[in-house]
């Protein structure tokens, strides 16, 4: 159970959304296949093309549908996603029940260190929050991946510069220009923002060390 109001309402929406829709991307509210398939594809650039034996966490996995681009692009690779929603989860495990290196939890304490974090669409969905408090929570969950991470990170977010019309009371709009500059700020220098890809968000990429990543203890294909 979820102490922390603001996890609890997160979780109990997006609980709702998979229970009413199943594991599709109206189930994690995208809307449709395309604009999911582009946006893992933003993401996923933070690893070098033909990497191989380096280790994700999918922070905000849903039900784990990341895993499919990330199998056409490496072969090699240990993956965790972890999601508030434990009906999330269940869709996860029931969906990527063959694949062996992949594991799934709903506890943020047992992911432990890996190559790379991504995290798509978890600061877009803050309800009646206030805006302050949702700011300083994206700005929490940015840090705990980079403490989560050794090469790098990428996030995604609405963007602030989304035509008015189109807006949601209970979504958030960030500014990219802000987010940028903290991480570049905080984090790194290594840092890119994508802002030119069909959908009303944008997309920032991090790295924190360009080396490629040691062969993790727990690798191995996605599917063994």
């Amino acid at each position: 159970m979820k102490t922390d109001p603001l996890l609890a309402a997160i979780d109990g929406y997006y609980t709702e959304k998979v229970k009413s829709h199943g594991p599709t991307p109206f189930g994690v509210d995208w809307n449709g296949v395309a604009g999911q398939e582009l946006r893992f594809e933003q993401l996923l650039d933070v690893i070098a093309p033909g990497a191989e034996g380096f280790s994700i966490n999918d922070y905000g996995c849903g039900y784990g549908a990341l895993l499919e681009p990330l199998s056409r692009r490496h072969r090699e690779f240990s993956y965790t996603g972890y999601d508030l929603s434990e009906a999330m989860i269940d869709e996860a495990r029931r969906r990527y029940a063959a694949a062996s290196r992949a594991s799934f939890t709903t506890e943020v304490s047992d992911l432990l260190p890996a190559d790379f974090t991504v995290a798509s669409g978890i600061f877009n969905v803050k309800l009646d929050v206030a805006l302050d408090r949702w700011a300083r929570h994206v700005h929490e969950i940015i840090a705990q991946m980079v403490r989560l991470s050794k090469c790098g990170i990428a996030f995604n977010a609405l963007t602030g510069h989304a035509d008015a019309d189109r807006r949601r009371a209970d979504l958030h709009y960030a500014d990219p220009a802000e987010l940028l500059d903290h991480c570049l700020s905080k984090y790194s220098r290594d840092v890119e923002l994508r802002h030119n890809y069909e959908l009303y968000e944008f997309t920032i990429l991090v790295w924190l060390d360009r080396r490629p990543p040691a062969s993790p203890k727990r690798g191995g294909t996605a599917d063994e």
